[in-house]
């Protein structure tokens, strides 16, 4: 029998909740069949936190994710707080949640399933057999730095927001590319504007010397500004295999590269701490989908991202690759099988619900670990 691991959910708003329901079907399954268990905490964030405390988060809840093993989070938001302060927000949760446990690496691969290549818009031949990993710095940038809101300026009123880096800050990303890079193709494509941004050249010095003076000579190295990336993404996606660039970036690139797939409802995240003196690193696992309120109670939300971000965690945090592996087969012959939620329905096809897909996936690790 394996140890317990520490995860806390946070399932949050919208279709949060239910997707990590199916979360814990996987769980309970490995507890079952694989004797892997977990001593699983839940607790409020976003809207639903506000609602209860006043707070996008509380402390305590801090508390608990900084002594979790590993934090599931769902999605925050909703209609209903568009007004709140900037503070209390929804969104003021999830930023908490980076900025205080440091998670400065963000993780968001783009990986096409042959079984929905007619789900996206580009055409077959061009995402077939895509596999990018984006990494985004996620605790500095452009969403962290100061000053930032209102001031008058020459008598009349406008708005800031400063985009700054420190070298440490860009250095700790760019490793971790690096390294991934050297368990993939050995290909990382650097990602700026230092064309017209300041702090873009900056980012492209600092990358490029540690690549030089850090042991990387193993890997290829290259440079390309942010908005011919995005172009590069939609036209040949194949050309790339890991890409790292700042918060801003990372934040718009991941979201196209997300539709390369078909659904933002397919792609998982993690968000990943520097590992410390004992080998432990803090970490949050997201799907990349938002909150979804149009669809919320109805069943219809994909839970596969959510199930993607947990065999993450289960690769990152806890090291078990196999069953890492297993969940993401199952998924793989889920959507063989031609099981679909609405947001990936082809022509003529029956939508799924959320629960039915995810009791779909347990019937498909019986399969495969029988």
């Amino acid at each position: 029998m394996a140890s317990n691991k520490n995860l806390l959910m946070l399932p949050g708003d919208g279709i949060g909740p239910e997707v990590c329901v199916e979360v814990r079907k996987v769980l309970d399954w490995m507890d079952r069949r694989r004797a892997v268990s977990f001593d699983v905490s839940e607790d409020l964030v976003g809207g639903a936190a506000y609602d209860a405390h006043g707070a996008a988060i509380s402390d305590a809840t801090m508390d608990k994710a900084m002594a979790a093993d590993a934090v599931l989070f769902g999605a925050v938001g909703g209609p209903q707080y568009d007004k709140l302060g900037w503070d209390v927000r929804p969104e003021a949760g999830l930023l908490r949640l980076r900025k205080e446990m440091d998670l400065f690496a963000n993780l968001r691969p783009a990986v096409t399933f042959d079984a929905l290549l007619d789900a996206s818009t580009l055409k077959p031949e061009v995402i077939r057999g895509l596999d990018i990993l984006i990494v985004r710095e996620l605790t500095a940038g452009v969403y962290f730095g100061e000053p930032r809101g209102l001031q008058e300026w020459n008598g009349a009123e406008r708005c800031i927001d400063t985009q700054a880096y420190t070298k440490a800050e860009i250095e700790r990303v760019a490793e971790v590319a690096f390294d991934l890079a050297r368990k993939r193709n050995s290909k990382v494509t650097s990602v700026e504007k230092a064309n017209v941004m300041k702090t873009g050249v900056f980012w492209r010095e600092t990358v490029t010397a540690l690549h030089a003076a850090g042991g990387y000579s193993d890997i290829e190295l290259g440079h390309m500004y942010a908005d011919n990336c995005a172009m590069q993404l939609v036209r040949n996606p194949k050309q790339f295999d890991v890409i790292v660039t700042d918060n801003l970036f990372g934040d718009l690139l991941s979201d196209c590269a997300a539709m390369l797939t078909g659904s933002l409802g397919m792609l998982p995240s993690a968000s990943l701490g520097a590992i410390d003196e004992t080998g432990r690193r803090k970490a949050l696992y997201e799907p990349v989908h938002g909150s979804a309120p149009d669809i919320a109670g109805q069943g219809k939300a994909n839970p596969l991202a959510m199930l993607l971000s947990f065999a993450m965690a289960l690769r990152y945090s806890f090291d078990l690759q196999e069953d890492a592996d297993l969940v993401e087969q199952a998924v793989q012959d889920v959507l063989s099988a031609g099981k679909r939620t609405a947001d990936i329905l082809g022509a003529g096809e029956t939508p799924i619900s959320t629960a039915q897909m995810g009791d779909a996936v347990c019937e498909a690790l019986d399969r495969r670990a029988a």
